[in-house]
């Protein structure tokens, strides 16, 4: 997604006055951001906690700042300035990490982000966007940039069938229909699934949704879908981020809190951070559980004959 961002940023510098600040990283994808944006595109060096207390001040003073990382620094070093700085002063500062869950897997735990969203979540005003598809960007750079109060977006990777037909981007969307459970995956898992999925015949097919902004009292679950939950079929939330403080525990709570039921209840998820052994983000995503085929043996041995 790093070129579609790239893109989006660069039709957006075009018309509207911003600051982007990078840590050191950005090379190979974000030069034509940096002709676009001359002396207001600075590489800020690895100093990530300065970088969000400078932002801060950016903000503060009315003009659009954007900060982009490596998604783990992003968040997880400069947590202090982002909470204090920026959060607790409602700043609409836009915070980009790429690769977000597992998406630089072989370099191991202190390169993953599966804790991201929640972590950031739990700061006031804080808003989180986790694009589903490469053509989401365009509408998410310009949702996000309106953003009254901090953002965070966590760029992947698209991953849609070839020749699948993107919808149009939203908060919510049904990306498949059929008579089996409900699936609500939150951001790319999404794409990922549609392989497998989609090849199963009406009666076994799950209806699948894709999230892609948070938190959920933002973006209320669309009535259509809610119906499904309550039809008790079933459902899995699935998302590469840990349990604790992700988009399945939020769900599950706002349903308690209802007196709702969903029925049978699966959520999966980024299970850990330390393995024995690394490799790409489809291997750690097998490891975690979260994988198509992981998903696709759910609905399996899930549904009702």
């Amino acid at each position: 997604m790093r070129k579609q961002f790239s893109d989006a940023m660069v039709a957006r510098a075009a018309t509207k006055r911003l600051v982007f600040m990078t840590n050191d990283l950005g090379f190979m994808a974000l030069e034509p951001l940096q002709a676009a944006l001359g002396e207001y595109f600075i590489n800020a060096g690895v100093a990530e906690q300065n970088t969000m207390s400078v932002a801060a001040a950016v903000a503060r003073q009315g003009i659009e700042v954007w900060t982009y990382n490596i998604a783990p620094f992003c968040y997880a070093r400069p947590f202090e300035q982002i909470r204090n700085d920026i959060a607790f002063h409602g700043l609409p500062v836009k915070l980009v990490g790429n690769g977000g869950g597992y998406g630089y897997g072989v370099q191991g735990p202190t390169h993953h982000a599966i804790e991201d969203y929640g972590v950031l979540l739990a700061l006031p005003n804080m808003s989180a966007f986790v694009p589903v598809f490469d053509e989401d960007l365009a509408a998410v750079i310009s949702r996000m940039g309106q953003a009254a109060g901090p953002a965070y977006l966590r760029l992947g990777r698209g991953e849609a069938p070839t020749g699948w037909a993107v919808p149009e981007y939203a908060p919510w969307r049904q990306l498949l229909s059929g008579e089996g459970k409900t699936v609500i995956a939150v951001g790319p898992l999404a794409g990922s699934y549609l392989g497998v999925l989609q090849e199963l015949p009406d009666a076994v097919r799950p209806n699948l949704w894709a999230v892609a902004e948070l938190p959920l009292e933002k973006h209320p679950l669309p009535e259509a879908l809610m119906a499904q939950i309550l039809s008790g079929a079933g459902l899995c939330v699935a998302e590469e981020h840990v349990a604790r403080g992700g988009f399945g525990a939020e769900l599950a709570l706002h349903l308690a809190e209802r007196g709702l039921s969903a029925g049978p209840f699966t959520h999966l998820c980024a299970r850990k951070h330390l393995y024995d052994a690394y490799g790409s983000q489809d291997f750690l995503r097998r490891r975690s559980g979260i994988a198509a085929d992981n998903l696709l043996a759910w609905v399996s041995a899930s549904r009702i004959v």
